[in-house]
């Protein structure tokens, strides 16, 4: 399975949050799982980390270097078929992150994993 996880269920993940669901942690964990993080999830967890919204106990090079490639993430930067797909969009949702996660998602054709029930509302496989 190749997943796209939303920020929260990343924070979840490496923070061994219970608030992640048990079928979303075996599927991150399972070893012939394609594990990517989109870029647009750093830039959000920098810009509430910046705003003392997010508590964090790591610095930003720790979560790169320990979460992020210590799991075996694969950043999946930002590139203009995402754009595409975001440009045509439907407006279900107003977040722009999560709008740039579910844009990726389908022009990737990656599963999606996270809580966030507006991701239902589009064409995507949602695993929670």
């Amino acid at each position: 399975m190749r997943v796209l996880l939303d920020t929260h269920a990343f924070l979840w993940f490496i923070s061994g949050d219970a608030k992640l669901s048990e079928k979303a942690k075996q599927a991150i964990e399972e070893t012939t799982t394609e594990r990517y993080l989109s870029i647009a999830s750093l830039w959000e967890i920098v810009i509430k980390a910046s705003l003392g919204k997010l508590p964090a106990s790591w610095s930003f090079t720790e979560l790169i270097e320990d979460h992020v490639f210590g799991n075996d993430f694969q950043v999946l930067p930002i590139e203009h078929v995402h754009l595409s797909v975001l440009n045509a969009l439907p407006h279900h949702h107003r977040d722009p992150f999560d709008r740039m996660i579910i844009s990726q998602a389908i022009a990737e054709d990656l599963v999606v994993i996270g809580a966030d029930a507006a991701f239902k509302s589009y064409e995507v496989d949602l695993h929670w």
